[in-house]
């Protein structure tokens, strides 16, 4: 199966402009998926693969106690791959017409509470060198901007308006949107750039955020990061970038502000991805409702 399936990795590679992470994870379930079929089918060709076969194999992860969440995951990837063949011509129809995705509960984003992110910002402190300036400026492009971390991490020093204060972002699909910034952030950027010219050698590329050695900056250093400043101000479970992004949405949503607005700054492909953030609002006014109110 891999002439087939490299064609369509490469596909998404060069076409669709997927993220590394992204890809892999296609791979891995496409892997996964064949070598079920061989263990208990055998060989079997493309038009070969039934609606009964697929099924079998969902069967098989549930029994695994792999969540809905997951297997999701795994039935788009054969959706995508199945469309693939179509479109190419390798396949009449597709047997994941008959297929439906399990039911999953819907799980509110983790977000840091606003007077926690306060707290970050104002009275804990980062160490006077290189590496603490660039920890404090990358946590708050993260709140300030509701980036990606693979965004982040590919910013450009070209990318800063620095006349319109603002910053364009290549998020998923190679989508360019435009994120604007306050003045106090921009004065943060140009102040990095400047020590950045006078503390390092000359850097030979163009990224915005660099370790001590002038490298851009990798994405297990800035998830460590993120990790180890939130622990000092709250005791959420999760600690992540993403963490970073949904509160940036969240107390956008909680200060009023139009979900279509937020849709844009997230760069989410449909509305309903952002809707999820008026959860949050609806359940802060429940608890606000359940402490104030005498008959709550």
């Amino acid at each position: 199966m891999d002439a087939l399936i490299l064609p369509f990795i490469d596909y998404l590679k060069f076409e669709k402009r997927y993220s590394e992470h992204t890809i892999r994870s296609y791979r891995d379930d496409l892997a996964a998926f064949f070598e079920y079929l061989s263990q208990y089918s055998g060989e079997l060709k493309l038009e070969e693969i039934s609606s009964a076969l697929i099924r079998s194999w969902l069967a098989d992860l549930k029994n695994k106690q792999l969540s809905s969440r997951s297997i999701n995951r795994k039935i788009s990837t054969l959706k995508s791959f199945f469309r693939y063949q179509l479109k190419e011509g390798n396949l009449e129809q597709t047997p994941m017409n008959k297929i439906i995705s399990p039911k999953i509960s819907k799980r509110l984003p983790v977000y840091i509470e606003q007077k926690d992110m306060e707290t970050l910002f104002s009275y804990v402190e980062f160490p006077d060198n290189w590496k603490g300036q660039t920890d404090r400026l990358l946590l708050e492009i993260f709140y300030n901007t509701g980036m990606r971390l693979s965004e982040l991490i590919g910013i450009k020093e070209s990318q800063i308006d620095f006349g319109n204060n603002a910053i364009k972002v290549l998020g998923k699909g190679n989508k360019e949107r435009i994120i604007p910034i306050s003045g106090d952030m921009m004065g943060s950027i140009r102040h990095y750039i400047k020590t950045k010219k006078q503390a390092l050698e000359p850097i030979s590329h163009d990224c915005l955020l660099v370790n001590d050695k002038g490298k851009k900056l990798y994405p297990k250093y800035v998830y460590l990061c993120v990790k180890q400043y939130l622990s000092a101000v709250t005791t959420v479970q999760q600690k992540s970038p993403h963490v970073l992004r949904h509160s940036f949405a969240t107390h956008l949503t909680n200060s009023g502000a139009e979900l279509n607005s937020i849709k844009e700054l997230l760069g989410h492909a449909s509305l309903a991805a952002t809707q999820v953030y008026t959860h949050n609002t609806i359940e802060k006014l429940k608890d606000v409702y359940k402490k104030a109110h005498p008959k709550a």
